[in-house]
């Protein structure tokens, strides 16, 4: 009683107290009170208790619900009976509500019956046993017709803490009752006010994807009720719930799929198909008609390849439905093909010349709040791709010209002086850039006139934006450098526009590179009125990039010295103003143009000529990372630099690769910028294998992994330092696979591979992946040719820490990682097991059998440990996946057997079982 008072004060203390604190600390009183098993008859009883009011009945019943859905196992088998007649007795109590509180039981019932199997349920399962009680108390209907819906429900709610092989065996015993099931429901239909929960029940039921053939249910009362609603004045969202779940089910294979259930579909099909006219019917409700449009999409998606066959049966979709033909040589299948193509055509130049009008402006958009127009802008990139679909079906050239003649037409519009009415040839443009991936080079008779017609636009920057993105001709730069300086927005698409120009006709720019370059020394220096932002001026580096790469290599090293100069003079003016200023000034003001730089050495593709450049600019460099190598902003866009730098280059770059590595390496020692492993990667993805290289790279790995081990001493670390443990383990495993020879037999690499066991629990995903791999990578050796040779040396690192690798994958399979990380840890264990065999699997055992039984059944642990003996004898990976995922689900159930695993696991300590350390 005492408890059952203090959850009432705690509850009321939640919504009702004035003071915040307060509220938050009974909020985590009754969390922690939720995981106690005391909670189980508090909140029985006071659910019983006619005194509670609303709240507490709601959080009592959400209580009891997370309890039999997590925690069922805290109970002895002898309360299976007593809190099945509880929750019984609280659902006839609660039958007319509140529904919130009834949901809950109904849902606490279902669970319990997920864990509890139909033999020791008694009555033959709870299906019968609610058939029975249903029969016996009429009166509670209502209530346990809630419990039938959320029944199936339960198969595929995972919260429930039950086993894999118990939640198979509920499937199989619902499924196998589904006859049971319906006829409770087309029972309850004569009761007129439960029509639309018993069709609410039906969908539920449906959802299982098993049971009775279409020849059964094309007949069956539920499904003629469903249908017949369809048309009735008030449109029943339970009658479209359930047509929709039917036109899955005669998909889903496991139902045996659309042969099976053909006459059910010819059942279904004239009756949805007969709601067309209330598509276009003004006075339907706009839910209604979004609910049949709902089953138009739906038939449309499930069955398109009999829709495709295009016969006179199948085309009442668009007049589409009837059997598979089969056909057998090519010529047969192109034959049948330009068949089809004959039928479907008309409907697709249709779509497309209908379609304009979904992307068109509306009137208010200027008014339209920030959800209003993103979801405006979702819905112009659901009909562009709905046109890219039919510019595949027609052909790019056909779609054109059915466009054009719409662009013709709101041109025509505005020409007869409807000054305002923009936005049709705005639409017809957006249709028009959506589909010019799939027009042929060799078109020449209608996008000549578009491009004529481009300049003629009005200057409304909505219109000019779309058209600026479809531009793609030399001839249309005078008017992107008029939309350059209208405003932000056209300024963008202009720039683009700019680049996708240079990208199309680089070879034909190259004789125009003075007037490309004015453009750009506008555009960055900030000169003259462009109003192109930071962001959008790289796609004018960029293009000017792509150009002088179609320079002869004499004349593209000039112009690339051109190209830097109006971007690197900054950044030497701000040196030049001496140390003070370059170490005061925002990092904004830096990076601006340090990111051009790197997009010049990204996309000049002239390795010398980016080579020379790079020389010459380090001095500049240089004083960056000097005088800033604290910023990381100003690091990670330097870093980027000179990758793309090494990365264009590659051993073009002589000595400055050399002096680049020499101040990485000595300033990662002082600051620990991430940045600076993810440049050395590059460096050893180019410059690994190089013989010449190999005495600044051992230097190089040697400093920075040793430096990174003394940083990464505990979880902690780990977790405080994520993205540096997320690039060093990128390096490590770049050095394992382009330069084994300098880092497997160096004196850190068993440093770092005790490191990567104290990280790899990490919860960072990158860095954690990172781990795995790169320990995964370990495993493989054999795979590689060039480092297979080293085995013995990683033999005699791993194998004396095998047992505690194995503790530790097999902890983060069971909870100490998120499930999201199961497949890349997996692979490790997997890879783990393929390296060492016999070995590994001794090494498993002496894990598993650490967790108690209670935990982990015999059975369980052997289909895991057979999954492993698999792997080492070279099965392949995905048939294992199963018996280990089902493991990872099992250790994970539910909080106590997690805590219970990961006790027993220990996965942060290293050393902490005779026999399975180090």
């Amino acid at each position: 009683m005492e408890l059952q008072n203090t959850v009432k004060e705690a509850l009321n203390a939640l919504y009702h107290h004035p003071d915040d604190g307060t509220r938050a600390q009974a909020d985590r009183w009754l969390q922690e009170f939720q995981r106690t098993i005391d909670a189980w008859q508090v909140a029985d009883n006071l659910l019983h208790d006619a005194t509670s009011n609303l709240e507490t009945l709601i959080f009592c019943s959400q209580t009891l619900r997370s309890k039999v859905q997590r925690d069922f196992e805290e109970l002895p088998s002898e309360a299976f009976r007593p809190l099945r007649d509880s929750l019984n007795t609280l659902l006839k109590k609660f039958h007319k509500g509140p529904p919130k509180v009834r949901t809950q039981i109904s849902i606490a019932v279902a669970a319990l019956a997920v864990h509890v199997p139909a033999d020791d349920w008694g009555d033959g399962g709870i299906v019968n046993w609610l058939r029975d009680e249903m029969n016996s108390h009429p009166e509670f209907v209502p209530g346990f017709l809630e419990l039938l819906t959320v029944l199936p429900e339960e198969v595929f709610n995972y919260k429930i803490s039950a086993r894999p092989e118990r939640r198979r065996q509920f499937e199989k015993e619902l499924t196998s009752q589904m006859e049971v099931a319906l006829s409770i429901l087309t029972a309850c239909l004569n009761i007129g006010e439960l029509k639309e929960p018993v069709l609410e029940a039906f969908a539920s039921w449906l959802r299982l994807r098993h049971g009775l053939p279409g020849s059964v249910l094309a007949s069956h009362p539920l499904v003629l009720t469903a249908l017949s609603s369809l048309n009735s004045e008030l449109l029943s969202e339970a009658a479209v719930n359930v047509v929709s779940e039917l036109i899955h089910y005669t998909t889903a294979g496991s139902s045996g799929g659309v042969p099976v259930h053909m006459p059910l579909i010819q059942v279904i099909v004239p009756q949805v198909m007969s709601l067309k006219a209330q598509l276009r019917d003004p006075s339907k409700d706009e839910e209604d008609v979004k609910a049949i449009a709902r089953l138009f999409a739906d038939m449309g998606d499930s069955y398109v390849e009999l829709i495709a066959t295009g016969s006179d049966e199948s085309m009442i979709i668009v007049h589409a439905l009837d059997s598979y033909v089969s056909f057998g040589s090519e010529t047969s299948i192109e034959a049948e093909r330009n068949r089809r193509l004959h039928i479907f055509r008309p409907a697709y130049e249709s779509l497309v010349s209908l379609v304009s009008f979904r992307v068109q402006y509306p009137q208010d958009y200027q008014d339209l709040s920030h959800e209003d127009l993103k979801e405006f802008k979702q819905t112009r990139y659901a009909v562009a791709d709905v046109l890219i679909d039919a510019a595949s079906v027609l052909g790019g050239d056909t779609a054109l010209k059915i466009l054009y003649v719409k662009l013709m037409e709101a041109v025509a519009s505005y020409g007869n002086g409807e000054q305002s009415e923009w936005r049709p040839a705005e639409a017809a443009l957006f249709c028009i850039r959506a589909i010019s991936n799939y027009v042929s080079v060799a078109e020449s008779e209608v996008m000549p006139q578009i491009m004529a017609m481009l300049p003629k636009l009005p200057q409304q920057p909505q219109l000019l934006q779309t058209g600026y993105e479809l531009s793609i001709l030399p001839s249309l730069i005078d008017i992107l450098m008029s939309g350059m300086g209208k405003c932000e927005d056209s300024a963008a698409a202009a720039a683009l526009a700019f680049r996708h120009i240079c990208d199309d006709c680089r070879k034909k720019l190259c004789g125009c590179l003075d007037g490309l370059f004015h453009i750009y020394h506008r555009a960055v220096s900030g000169e003259g009125l462009f109003k192109v932002s930071a962001e959008d001026s790289l796609h004018l580096v960029e293009a000017l990039s792509m150009v002088i790469t179609e320079l002869p290599p004499d004349h593209a090293k000039k112009a690339l010295e051109a190209l830097c100069l109006p971007v690197v003079a900054p950044l030497q003016e701000v040196i030049n103003q001496g140390p003070e200023t370059l170490e005061k000034k925002p990092a904004r003001e830096l990076t601006v143009h340090i990111d051009r730089i790197a997009y010049i050495f990204r996309y000049v593709n002239h390795p010398e000529a980016v080579a020379d450049a790079i020389h010459r600019l380090w001095p500049v460099f240089k004083a960056i990372f000097d005088l800033r190598a604290w910023d990381m902003r100003t690091m990670e866009s330097l870093c980027r630099a000179c990758k793309y730098a090494v990365r264009t280059s590659k051993r073009f770059m002589g000595i400055t690769i050399g002096a680049m590595l020499e101040e990485i390496q000595c300033l990662y020692q002082q600051h620990h910028q991430p940045c600076f492993l993810y440049l050395s990667s590059e460096v050893i993805k180019i410059f690994g294998s190089d013989p010449s290289c190999s005495s600044y790279l051992k230097n190089l790995i040697e400093v920075l992994f040793k430096q990174t081990t003394c940083l990464l001493t505990n979880i902690k670390e780990f977790t405080a330092r994520p993205d540096i443990a997320d690039d060093c383990f990128l390096l490590a495993s770049r050095c394992i696979r382009y330069c084994p020879r300098l880092f497997i037999p160096s004196e850190v690499f068993p440093f770092l591979v005790d490191c990567s066991l104290i990280g790899i629990t990490v919860q960072h995903r990158e860095a954690s992946n990172s781990i795995l791999t790169f320990l995964s990578d370990i495993f493989d050796l054999a795979k590689s040719g060039k480092a297979e040779h080293y085995l013995s040396i990683r033999d005699s690192i791993i194998i004396p820490r095998g047992a505690c690798i194995t503790r530790i994958l097999i902890a983060s399979l069971a909870g100490a990682l998120p499930s999201s990380r199961l497949e890349t840890v997996t692979y490790a264990l997997l890879a783990l097991t393929r390296a060492y065999g016999a070995q590994a699997l001794e090494w498993a055992k002496g894990c598993v059998s650490l967790i108690p039984l209670t935990a982990v059944t015999e059975v369980e642990r052997s289909r895991f440990l057979q999954a492993l003996s698999e792997a080492a004898s070279g099965a392949d990976v995905n048939s294992l996946m199963v018996p280990i995922e089902e493991m990872s689900d099992v250790c994970r159930r539910n909080r106590n057997v997690q805590e219970i695993v990961q006790g027993c696991l220990r996965p942060l300590e290293l050393n902490v079982v005779p026999g399975i350390s180090q």
